[in-house]
């Protein structure tokens, strides 16, 4: 990482990422030996009517632009009629869309890193319904975006709905498997301790990355829904079935790109429970958290899971922060590589792929215990 430094280099924050972007920010500066910031400063004033404008504070002709967004950030609020209102999805995208339209075509490449991708539930159409996320992708591009760099895409197949551009989808696996190693220090890295288990059909890619690279056994949870009925937008689920090996005395690590009310993860943990496992891990990228804490509060007092791991991806609550059953998993470096590999021209492929330096870890992990007679 000590290359000189490339001056062409700019990280462009969206509001509620101010800390993400310090953090990026300390690790580029370091790594390229100067004092000298990456960040650019993006004003987005808003009249009393609620409606905004983008502008950038300083000249991006010829630079290498990354603009980091957060569009699931409610913790941001702006006035409208006198009424502080919280930022929506919406919002967050249409100030990111002012931002490139204030950079003017000027920038030599731009990069939208997007950690939770917007609008990326809606990524297929069952009925006669819109399809968000592929217009939202098809209109960055059409604005000069190069590329779209996200984490853990609900369905990465909306990539394409724009062949022809960049879009890299990052998982978060190394970074979880070291916070479970440094939370739970005695867990135990094996199929005869521990199994991975999806909670639905449509998560078992990424449990399956995780079965494999850790050589553990693989159960997944089939939802049975109502599909007679719509509440809240979708079929209600009715039961969750168990297809997978017997679980008594193992620990079990539940793998879902997020958490949004949490009625499912809770109704999951409970069946491992009652089937024998013994503590429950919870991996999810992003936590959501739609329906508030309370009922995590609870299942975890009944001793349903034991800890549950999200990134710092997207926004946080300090309720949440201060909860012990939450553990945080922090990408800022990881994020820090990234954007200093693709200014150089360098291929993220090692990036995407962290099936080395998750065995790199476990080995050192394991010489470590064994040298301390836990093996």
């Amino acid at each position: 990482m000590n290359e000189t430094h490339n001056s062409d280099l700019r990280v462009i924050g969206m509001r509620g990422c101010e800390d993400m972007v310090s953090q990026v920010d300390y690790y580029l500066k370091d790594w390229h030996e100067t004092s000298e910031t990456f960040i650019t400063k993006a004003d987005l004033p808003r009249f009393g009517s609620g409606e905004a404008k983008g502008h950038i504070l300083q000249s991006m002709r010829g630079q290498d632009v990354y603009i980091i967004s957060d569009c699931f950030n409610y913790g941001v609020t702006y006035k409208m009629y006198g009424m502080n209102v919280p930022m929506s999805p919406d919002d967050h995208f249409q100030d990111l869309k002012r931002v490139i339209c204030a950079i003017g075509g000027k920038a030599r490449r731009i990069s939208v890193i997007m950690p939770m991708l917007y609008e990326g539930r809606q990524h297929k159409r069952t009925a006669r319904e819109s399809l968000d996320c592929a217009v939202a992708l098809q209109e960055l591009i059409r604005m000069g975006v190069t590329n779209i760099i996200t984490f853990d895409a609900h369905d990465s197949r909306v990539q394409n709905a724009i062949p022809l551009a960049g879009f890299d989808n990052v998982r978060c696996t190394y970074q979880m498997i070291k916070a479970l190693c440094k939370n739970i220090p005695d867990i135990k890295l094996d199929r005869d301790h521990l199994a991975v288990v999806s909670p639905d059909e449509g998560g078992m890619s990424r449990c399956m990355y995780y079965s494999s690279v850790l050589g553990l056994d693989l159960g997944m949870f089939y939802k049975r829904r109502n599909y007679a009925i719509v509440v809240d937008g979708t079929n209600p689920i009715e039961a969750h079935e168990y297809l997978g090996r017997d679980l008594h005395g193992k620990d079990a690590i539940v793998v879902d790109d997020m958490i949004s009310s949490g009625g499912s993860i809770i109704d999951v943990a409970s069946q491992l429970k009652q089937r024998g496992a013994e503590r429950i891990f919870v991996f999810s990228t992003f936590g959501l958290f739609c329906n508030g804490l309370e009922r995590f509060d609870e299942a975890y007092n009944d001793g349903i899971f034991t800890k549950i791991f999200t990134t710092n991806l997207i926004y946080r609550p300090d309720a949440l922060k201060q909860r012990e059953w939450y553990a945080e998993v922090n990408m800022c470096k990881y994020i820090s590589y990234i954007i200093d590999t693709l200014n150089k021209d360098h291929s993220i492929s090692d990036l995407l792929n962290p099936v080395t330096r998750i065995h790199s870890f476990i080995d050192r992990r394991n010489a470590e215990l064994a040298a301390k007679g836990e093996m």
